[in-house]
């Protein structure tokens, strides 16, 4: 069941809000849209879902369009939350579940699951109001995936969450995706792109400016990155040719150098001169490449 979007744009009056976006989703995969604010990642997952019309350019899934017969296909976690305050995690659940086809029973099996997975199992008969945002967070993904969906769309799933409710959320997701679910989601966090996604596209400003696997985006972008600790200045390392970016760290220096035979020269510069605790030659990191193409209007 691949996801396949062509020439896709949509225009609300002058403001053209994605521009000629062609993409293929393969199925059982995870697929990161990465973005500043605007970029143009929350529309396309609208028009995914046929929430909002396009202007122009086709969008079909297994060959057909989504609509509301395909609804208990797909899940889909909005970044606005919309979870009904005083309605009871088990009510509000067995509501949306039974609006994709599930009897109550299934659903109050899947949520206990999934509450205890959580480790929140305290949580079915609390009203969403009285839970945290963080915890509201929870409810709303489980509700998007209560009903096992084949196409699951997460729009900044992780934003507002904590360090140890990323995790747990990173893990639900990646078990989504090895039990054959696609899963296509947005953030601006590149760390989460970078560690959950095999293909990936940069959207800026509605135009898909990066757009491929990750492993031949960061080979295309050829640079590397070098760190280096050391107990003497290290400033005279941007004189090097080949040098692109010097930045001082607390401990060292982190270089960005325009290719692997630029470590040499840098090694040859620093031998001898003291003590190196570190030499290390890094991959870009998808923020360097980010930044490279996005530049200073990335806010």
């Amino acid at each position: 069941m691949t996801l396949v979007l062509k020439n896709v744009t949509k225009q609300f009056g002058d403001n053209i809000a994605v521009n000629n976006l062609s993409l293929e989703i393969p199925e059982s995969e995870m697929f990161g849209f990465l973005g500043g604010n605007g970029a143009g990642k929350t529309t396309t997952f609208r028009m995914i879902l046929g929430l909002l019309d396009r202007s122009e350019g086709d969008i079909s899934w297994n060959g057909d369009r989504i609509n509301y017969d395909k609804s208990h296909l797909i899940g889909y976690l909005p970044e606005e939350r919309g979870l009904y305050p005083k309605l009871k995690v088990r009510d509000q659940l067995v509501y949306l579940g039974k609006l994709r086809g599930m009897s109550k029973s299934e659903v109050i099996k899947e949520l206990e699951e999934w509450l205890e997975r959580f480790k929140v199992p305290e949580y079915l008969d609390k009203r969403v109001e009285e839970l945290s945002k963080g915890n509201q967070q929870k409810i709303q993904f489980i509700s998007a995936v209560i009903h096992k969906p084949k196409l699951l769309i997460l729009d900044e799933p992780f934003s507002g969450l904590d360090p140890i409710n990323v995790e747990m959320l990173k893990e639900a997701v990646l078990d989504l995706k090895e039990q054959g679910t696609s899963i296509v989601f947005s953030s601006h966090r590149m760390e989460h792109v970078e560690e959950l996604c095999e293909h990936l596209c940069i959207l800026h400003k509605g135009k898909p400016v990066v757009q491929g696997t990750l492993r031949e985006i960061k080979r295309s972008f050829g640079k590397k990155n070098l760190i280096i600790h050391a107990e003497m200045p290290l400033e005279f390392l941007q004189d090097i040719s080949g040098v692109l970016r010097y930045k001082r760290v607390t401990e060292g220096c982190a270089l960005q150098i325009e290719n692997e035979d630029v470590s040499q020269k840098v090694f040859s510069a620093i031998h001898g001169k003291g003590f190196v605790r570190k030499f290390e030659l890094e991959e870009p990191s998808l923020n360097d490449i980010f930044i490279e193409k996005v530049g200073a209007a990335y806010e």
